[in-house]
């Protein structure tokens, strides 16, 4: 079965995250979508955000979007290890459950792949990436102009989502939450309303 896997925080799972992880899909040919939450500790410790709903909650957020998505699921591969795997390392994982898998990300990811990121010739030559374009980001310019990411040009495939989703992020919706009830009609619409209860 082919999958794109979809990693990152999820912090918490937005409505951009879910629709705009079923345009990828389609648009590239693919099954299914494995959402793959991180740990609480890289999210707080490594990324260094002020705040993370825990591993459990993240997890359950996305289980219970998973029920109303066919193509949607969720691996709790990262979190379940016992310190965070490199992306390599938990695509591997999904390659010997049988799945034939691309690495889906959003195209602010790209500049990272050159700083920091393990494993960069195996993730693009062995299962590629698929990039998602947000904001109108002028991706094909960014990969021709720079000579690390031009190398791997031909392992890139880039998806132009829509527009609809450009003003929603985990952020707002964090920090939309940290400001309690009075604000929960500006926070609600940019989750799935199958999480919603968790943000009460």
């Amino acid at each position: 079965m082919k999958a794109l896997v979809y990693g990152g925080a999820f912090n918490p799972p937005t409505i951009a995250h879910i629709e705009l992880a079923d345009f990828a899909r389609r648009a590239a040919g693919f099954d299914k979508v494995i959402f793959v939450p991180s740990k609480m500790r890289y999210i707080t410790e490594d990324q260094k955000k002020s705040f993370a709903f825990d591993d459990e909650t993240r997890l359950a957020m996305l289980r219970d979007c998973a029920k109303y998505h066919e193509w949607m699921e969720v691996s709790d591969f990262e979190i379940m290890a016992e310190e965070q795997p490199r992306t390599y390392i938990t695509m591997k994982h999904l390659e010997e459950q049988g799945y034939l898998c691309k690495l889906l990300f959003g195209s602010d990811k790209l500049p990272e792949l050159s700083r920091g990121w393990k494993y960069v010739d195996e993730l693009c030559r062995h299962f590629g990436i698929c990039c998602m374009v947000r904001n109108n980001e002028p991706v094909e310019e960014m990969i021709a102009s720079d000579p690390f990411l031009s190398s791997y040009a031909d392992c890139i495939e880039i998806i132009h989502t829509p527009a609809d989703y450009q003003e929603v992020s985990s952020s707002k919706v964090r920090e939309l939450y940290t400001k309690i009830k009075e604000l929960e009609g500006q926070m609600y619409p940019m989750v799935p309303e199958a999480i919603r209860h968790y943000l009460d």
